[in-house]
């Protein structure tokens, strides 16, 4: 199965930064993929409630309705979360994500055959899991290998005041934002997936390039289309 993709970059230092919370978000993305099921709005990656644990959170197609929603994912796009460890920019785990059936299908972390512009699903990963996919307030989660899983709908986390962002870009707000702001994303979901992940199975890590003494991994995230 080859795909293309997008693509967001982030580094996170969570491995040892407790309670630290590292997030790229991307509610306004190119015009090729706003709006599409392929769509990334979010990519966070924290440390767990359990220490020896990093989380990540995959959120794709924004401002979806609450209540009667039928958005789905995509059974054509597969979501990937990368990860570098020794700060070359190329990835050397993948955790991969695809949906089949009411169903997430999980695989990895493991290291690609390949890497770059196309991704193969290695069915025969050594870490493999699904999880039944969230469509009501109740979530369903599942752990296998000592890796926990979750995917379905939820509200959007993203905070914007996206009105006041606008009047301030077009000079129609002298004072600038308003204290407090309007969240123009409440009441909205995103489709999201979570992942955590025990950190020996992650890989190593480097030295912070700016030499804060801080050992990090590089991780992004992709949403992939099937060709």
């Amino acid at each position: 199965m080859n795909l293309i993709k997008k693509t967001k970059l982030w580094v996170i230092a969570s491995l040892l930064f407790i309670g630290v919370v590292l997030m790229a978000a991307d509610h306004l993305d190119a015009p090729a993929v706003m709006g599409t099921t392929a769509d990334i709005t979010d990519f966070y990656a924290f440390e767990g409630a359990n220490t020896d644990n990093t989380v990540f959170v995959a959120n794709v197609q924004s401002s979806l309705a609450p209540a009667g929603n039928s958005a789905t994912f995509d059974e054509n796009v597969l979501v990937e979360i990368n990860i570098d460890n020794n700060g070359d920019l190329i990835e050397d785990l993948v955790i991969q994500a695809i949906s089949r059936d009411d169903f997430m299908y999980f695989f990895g972390p493991f290291a690609p055959s390949s890497t770059g512009l196309n991704s193969t699903i290695d069915e025969n990963a050594t870490y493999m899991g699904k999880v039944e996919i969230s469509t009501g307030a109740s979530a369903a989660t599942a752990t296998e290998n000592g890796i926990s899983y979750f995917a379905g709908l939820r509200e959007d986390p993203f905070f914007f005041d996206f009105t006041q962002f606008n009047a301030v870009i077009g000079g129609m707000a002298p004072n600038g934002f308003n204290n407090p702001g309007n969240d123009d994303f409440d009441g909205t979901n995103v489709l999201s997936i979570v992942v955590e992940v025990p950190n020996s199975l992650l890989g190593g890590t480097f030295s912070h390039p700016a030499g804060t003494g801080v050992e990090v991994f590089n991780t992004w995230v992709e949403a992939k289309r099937r060709q």
